[in-house]
């Protein structure tokens, strides 16, 4: 039963819905939804930045653009199956992860997760603080980075709805806004130079191949967090498609945009991005229309990691405590700890941007690949889309507090990749020997998928129909 507080945050727009199923009389909207969320979620700098990464790290622009669009492709798979699991279920990944590493093993993921979270968060607060900056012409880096964090928390607190809001409203704008950028970008230089003479090299091909493979895999921990609310009628397939247009065709288009400008710009593109950017508007004018819709992008994607970080965070609270869900206190509380933790970094990250983030986008990868792996393995072929929904709150239910197959090939997924990654810090004998290509995201998918098939379809644990859960008051 609903209770009258409960009623009265309904009415304010704030959504009361945490980690519990969401019930058949509260689903709506259509898979076209999540279009404009992706879309919108990847039409931002931080993508054109991911793209960049690829020709600033050697590729040349046009194999370094056909390395991004494999990588997107390819990654765009596992992040949409993900997504097709929130109307059956009605439920927020991580949670439905329970299913596979038990109601406290599952905290093992969360918790580099929420890391997760804090970095991306971080690292597009320095991007979106500094085109604040430069709308108010400060030179203060704090100033931008305090302001965009406090509207980031206004709309990651009132939830849901607004967080699809900001997401239609920032798939159109930077539609419109990359098109922009992209005929001053030709009417300003010599584009074609940048693919004249391109040599195919297969390491930094790989290595375009895997920062977009990359990008589109972190989303998989919180996906379904937004498909959830869909009826569960909702055909899976029309979820999965609109969720992987959406998503593929906006990493692309900012991506693509990225390795041109990176190819065209060189060093000067390297040390302002922001303010590059704004260089390629005719007037002041339109300079500042510009920084604006920079900041709008970056809204989209930053309030999906503070909501989420929130559903990770609950999803560990509630499997220590026993309880089914969390009120909006502890969202508003959580949700400000971690972006003034998200901030600090932001304002650390700042000095080595570029570095910084290409190899926090590969440290992802090697942790969660196998996460990826384990999940869709056991939902669509070892438990066939067949979850005992009480049972992913009870630690002495069908899951039990700790499933040793699924953390021990979690734990393998990772460790099997080291001898293949390609770090700054570190360089596996594997990779030495394939002359730099990074293939550990690779290995990290398909060791981990083949493990546990074999491993747990000896002993599966899903119901043999779906066992649906009674809508909790809260």
């Amino acid at each position: 039963m609903t209770t009258t507080s409960d009623s009265t945050t309904a009415a304010r727009g704030v959504e009361r819905r945490t980690i519990d199923v969401i019930p058949p009389e509260e689903r709506h909207g259509t898979p076209f939804s999540q279009f404009t969320l992706w879309m919108g979620a990847n039409l931002q700098i931080t993508a054109i930045v991911d793209g960049a990464l690829a020709v600033v790290f050697g590729a040349d622009a046009l194999w370094a653009i056909v390395g991004l669009l494999v990588g997107n492709l390819l990654g765009g798979v596992v992040m949409a199956l993900h997504s097709a699991q929130g109307p059956r279920l009605g439920l927020p990944q991580m949670i439905s992860s329970r299913a596979q590493f038990g109601i406290y093993g599952a905290i093992v993921p969360l918790v580099l997760v929420i890391v997760m979270y804090l970095g991306f968060t971080a690292t597009g607060t320095v991007l979106a603080g500094q085109a604040i900056n430069e709308l108010l012409r400060v030179d203060n880096a704090t100033v931008g980075i305090v302001l965009f964090v406090a509207i980031v928390a206004v709309i990651a607190i009132v939830g849901y709805r607004w967080i699809h809001a900001v997401g239609r409203i920032a798939s159109v704008l930077g539609v419109l806004g990359l098109a922009y950028l992209a005929i001053q970008l030709v009417r300003q230089h010599d584009v074609s130079a940048a693919f004249a003479g391109n040599q195919f090299d297969i390491v930094t091909f790989l290595l375009a191949v895997s920062l977009a493979a990359g990008w589109q895999l972190t989303y998989g921990p919180y996906v379904a967090d937004y498909s959830r609310y869909l009826p569960a009628t909702t055909s899976q397939g029309s979820v999965f498609w609109w969720t992987y247009a959406g998503s593929v065709l906006g990493s692309q288009l900012s991506m693509t945009f990225g390795a041109i400008v990176a190819a065209v710009a060189g060093d000067a593109f390297l040390t302002n991005q922001v303010g590059w950017l704004g260089g390629l508007a005719s007037g002041a004018i339109v300079a500042g229309l510009i920084y604006a819709l920079i900041v709008i992008g970056k809204l989209t994607v930053t309030c999906l990691n503070a909501y989420g970080s929130f559903m990770c965070a609950a999803t560990i609270t509630t499997a220590l405590t026993g309880r089914r869900t969390m009120g909006s206190n502890a969202r508003i509380a959580f949700v400000l700890v971690m972006l003034t933790l998200s901030m600090g970094i932001a304002l650390w990250a700042s000095a080595d941007f570029l570095s910084n983030f290409k190899n926090f986008v590969l440290l992802l990868l090697m942790v969660f690949t196998p996460w990826s792996a384990i999940n869709l393995t056991d939902y669509y072929l070892v438990s066939k889309e067949r979850v005992d929904l009480p049972a992913l709150y009870d630690p002495d239910g069908r899951y039990g507090r700790w499933n040793m197959v699924a953390l021990t090939t979690y734990v393998v997924g990772v460790l099997i990749q080291v001898p293949f990654l390609a770090q700054s810090l570190y360089t596996g004998p594997f990779t030495e020997a394939l002359g730099g290509a990074d293939v550990s995201w690779i290995v990290g998918l398909v060791v981990p998928a083949v493990m546990y098939y074999v491993w747990a379809s000896r002993n599966p644990r899903a119901p043999a129909e779906q066992v649906e859960l009674a809508e909790v008051a809260v």
